[in-house]
């Protein structure tokens, strides 16, 4: 799941419990900024206590640089805390919707590798075929090259939702 590239640097998966107010996401990502750190992929959404959200970022990096980062965020007004959990027991996923002009004759096909990968189908027009997977990202990333082929007209990913795995909270 974790990928470490040549250089040293790899992909972290960050969770934060923060307050939910305004101006909170723009405090943590100007952190990425300021140390040079793109956010890849980012998810926010309220807790069950509406007062908190979780935000689930992924950015890809050296380790050292990102323990920094991780730092500077717990010290910020709102933020409860961060931490890395690339390394540990967590359950990830992400939802994808893509849209593909496809043809009838082409819709059997279309369907058949859907199914394999337990795709669904949300919207069906004469022109037009739109469904929806989840799954981890390389299992995303398959499905959207196999789909290729098809013409797609769009695609849209939610982002990595992580939790932890047993009891553990998050």
């Amino acid at each position: 799941m974790n990928q470490m590239m040549a250089n040293g640097t790899q992909t972290h998966t960050l969770s934060a419990l923060v307050a939910n107010k305004p101006g909170v996401l723009a405090r943590i990502a100007q952190v990425f900024a300021r140390r040079g750190f793109n956010i890849d992929s980012l998810v926010v959404s309220p807790t069950r206590d509406g007062n908190f959200s979780r935000m689930t970022m992924t950015a890809l990096g050296d380790p050292s640089g990102l323990d920094q980062i991780i730092k500077q965020v717990n010290k910020l007004v709102d933020v409860i805390h961060c931490s890395d959990l690339t390394d540990q027991n967590i359950v990830v996923k992400e939802l994808m919707l893509i849209k593909m002009r496809i043809e009838a004759e082409l819709r059997t096909e279309v369907l058949q590798v859907a199914e394999h990968f337990g795709a669904r189908s949300v919207d069906l027009t004469d022109e037009s075929l739109t469904m929806m997977i989840t799954g981890n990202s390389d299992k995303l990333d398959a499905y959207v090259e196999l789909c290729k082929k098809y013409n797609i007209i769009e695609l849209v990913r939610t982002g990595k939702v992580v939790m932890a795995r047993g009891p553990k909270e998050t």
